[in-house]
């Protein structure tokens, strides 16, 4: 799972005051850099930024389920690899579940807003 946009904001903890926000890259720039193109459309760009992380969220559970498959018949017995598969499809899908939970917070919250 691709998550340089969040670690590129890392530079935020020790800055302070407006240079702060002139040392931070911005999102938008992240983005941009992510999908090759800057026409403004940060929306498009914020959605195909979710829609590949939820194909690499769902290659991490089929390479799991692969390596368990693989242990079960005793074609392997690595249980490092199975370990690292089962891991890595858990963090991808907490993730994944806590992004989720994060957008849906956000529209009841505009939801919630009366004109």
């Amino acid at each position: 799972m691709d998550i340089s946009a969040i670690a590129s904001l890392s530079g935020l903890s020790g800055t302070s005051g407006s240079n702060a926000v002139e040392r931070v890259p911005s999102l938008t720039g992240a983005l941009a850099e992510k999908t090759g193109q800057v026409d403004g459309n940060m929306f498009s760009s914020l959605l195909n930024t979710a829609i590949e992380n939820i194909k690499t969220t769902n290659s991490y559970l089929s390479d799991a389920e692969n390596e368990e498959i693989k242990f079960a018949l005793g074609e392997t017995d690595n249980t490092h690899d199975l370990t690292i598969a089962l891991e890595k499809a858990s963090t991808a899908l907490q993730y994944t579940v806590a992004i989720r939970d994060k957008l849906l917070d956000a529209y009841k919250e505009l939801m919630q807003i009366q004109i």
